[in-house]
Formats: structure tokens, sequence, C-alpha cells
């Protein structure tokens, strides 16, 4: 039976792109490779437990013997990488984590599986950022073209597993497709991001912390549209091509935050400026027109609706987010397959 492996799958973009392939392709097995660092939690994906065309392995994408092995005993036709260290503020505080499993991991998973799809065989979607791209000015959108420019350790490391992808393609035929995205958005993101952490912060009344002047600004994108512009791109992209998948949805980050206020109904003096982040982009936009156009996608949440949503899933999940925040939810790998 094949299988389609996603790295980092108890990631927030991961695991919401597991559920919804296992729900619009339950012919398709997955097999979740994931190491389970800070940001990876396997309760995200608990509804799947007994789910026999979903298996789970517990590992590191730069570990070269363990990811050979997978495609030695998977028949895997298919990648979906995501496994990434994606936080810019820790790429700031300690970048060399971002280079072992962004740019080292990448490099060790195409040449598992090059060697093992020897033939041609099989499809591999690198999953990237819009922040490969740098910051925009005022005007103008990132398109598939425009000269990488990153600011950040982690946007650098992007950057370069992204080259080393065009570079596989383009020396070994090797079956590689990238996108690239604007910020998401949608049920379980670590809370260490900027929506669920100003929803976490907000429902019990704690001060917001708005980097600057709170006016730079994001293409936001709701992660289900996002996963289905992903399996479009896996299944029709054309090889060693990139596609930029983005909403036409420019917010402020002051405006998400007066935003998430307003829904639950808090003050807006809970905002609380504070100093602005070495190598903050100021805007990123993207243009999407390629995708749309030769793949015939188009974004299906609208924001406002998306955003209310949001809020609402973590106020009704709120154990999940207190779970993470005490450490809890490390505990679940022990008590599931601890004993195995």
């Amino acid at each position: 039976m094949p299988f389609t492996l996603v790295t980092g799958g108890c990631g927030f973009i991961g695991s919401n792109f597991i559920r919804q392939m296992r729900l619009e392709e339950p012919g398709r097995s997955i097999l979740n490779f994931d190491l389970l660092t800070y940001a990876g939690n396997l309760e995200n994906l608990v509804s799947l437990e007994s789910d026999e065309g979903y298996q789970f392995v517990k590992g590191d994408i730069a570990d070269g013997e363990l990811v050979a092995k997978l495609f030695e005993d998977y028949e895997i036709d298919s990648v979906v990488h995501f496994a990434a260290e994606s936080h810019v503020d820790r790429s700031i505080s300690g970048p060399s984590v971002f280079v072992q499993t962004n740019v080292t991991g990448t490099q060790v998973l195409l040449e598992a599986a090059r060697t093992a799809w020897s033939q041609g065989e099989g499809r591999f979607l690198m999953v990237s950022t819009d922040e490969v791209y740098g910051s925009l000015g005022e005007t103008g959108l990132f398109r598939e073209d425009t000269p990488l420019d990153p600011s950040s350790p982690y946007s650098a490391s992007k950057a370069a597993a992204d080259l080393l992808c065009i570079a596989y393609h383009r020396t070994f035929g090797f079956p590689v497709v990238l996108s690239r995205c604007s910020n998401n958005y949608g049920p379980y993101q670590f809370p260490e991001k900027l929506i669920p952490l100003m929803i976490q912060r907000a429902s019990q009344g704690e001060k917001l912390p708005v980097y600057g002047d709170g006016l730079n600004v994001r293409d936001w994108i709701h992660v289900d549209d996002h996963n289905r512009a992903l399996r479009i791109i896996l299944e029709k992209g054309e090889l060693g091509r990139v596609y930029n998948v983005g909403a036409d949805n420019e917010q402020a980050n002051l405006h998400i935050v007066e935003s998430i206020l307003y829904r639950l109904s808090r003050p807006r003096d809970l905002i609380e400026y504070v100093t602005d982040r070495p190598g903050h982009d100021r805007r990123y936009a993207m243009d999407s027109t390629r995708l749309q156009q030769e793949l015939g996608w188009r974004p299906q949440v609208e924001f406002a609706e998306g955003l209310a949503s949001t809020v609402d899933w973590y106020l009704d999940n709120r154990e999940w987010w207190e779970r993470i925040l005490s450490g809890e939810y490390r505990d679940y790998y022990e008590r599931q397959y601890g004993g195995k």
C-alpha cells in the first residue's frame, strides 16, 4: 500500500493537513514522521489513533539511517515536507538548530527519496514560506521570481532548503515542487504564535505584547485553505516549479490584536507595545496568480469568519493550550507509545 510521508505532521499546519487528507482522500495512507520537539503535539491527531490508514513514527529528519529505513520499510510514493524549526524569535536566540533541521534535514530527506526513487517515481513537496523573500515596501507583491532576501536565521535556513530542492531537480531530475505560503492561522497552532498567543492572553485578561508600532503587515490565510492548495500542488504542480500561496488578505498585526479583543469583549488598553525584534520585516504580500491560473485553486475562508471561528476554537479547547503551557502535552507520547 503506497504512503504519503508527511514530515512534521504533529505541528500546526502538518496535523491539519493530515486530518484534511484523511477526511477528503480516505484511500490515501499517511505516514507521519515527527521528532516531537516543543511544537510537535501528538494530541493534535488523537482522532486518528484507530485509523488504519494513518501511522506515526518518531524520529529526526537529519538522521540519515532512520530516514533511509523509512523508505525501505514503507512504500512511499510522495513526500510532504513540513518539518522545520519555524519561530523567528527562537532563530535569533539560537540559530544553529535551524540550520541543522531546516537545511541538513531537508538534504537528508531529499537524498533518501532520491535513492529510493531511482527509477524517477514519486513526488516531493517542499513546504516553504514567504519569509524567504524578505520585506516588501508599501506596494507590490511577492512573485515566484522575486529574489530571495531573507532577514532572519529562520528565513535564511528555509531559503537554503528551497535552493537545495531546486538544485536536486536541476542536477538529478528529482521530482520536487515547492510552495511558499503567507501567514497561517486556525486551530491547533502552537500558542507562541501571534493569534493563539493573543487569544490566550486576552481570554485571561493579561497584557498583549505588540512589537514596535504594530503596523507590520502580513497576508493571512486560513490553514485549511493552505492545505487545500498543498494537496493540489502535490498532485498537479509542475516539477521544479515554485507556487506562491496567499489569500490576498493583508492585515496589520495591530488590527489582528484589536479584532481579537473585540471578539472577546476585552478593553484595548490590554495592548502593550514592546521593543521591536531585530530584522522584523515590515510587510509580506503574496501574488498567487500562478497557483490560481495554472492549478485552479482559490481561497475559500473569508478572514473575518475564519478569525472568529479560530477564536471560538481556542475558547472551546482551553484544556488543549493549557496543557501546552504547563508542558503536560509532552507526556502523551509516553502514555501512547512508550511501552511499544
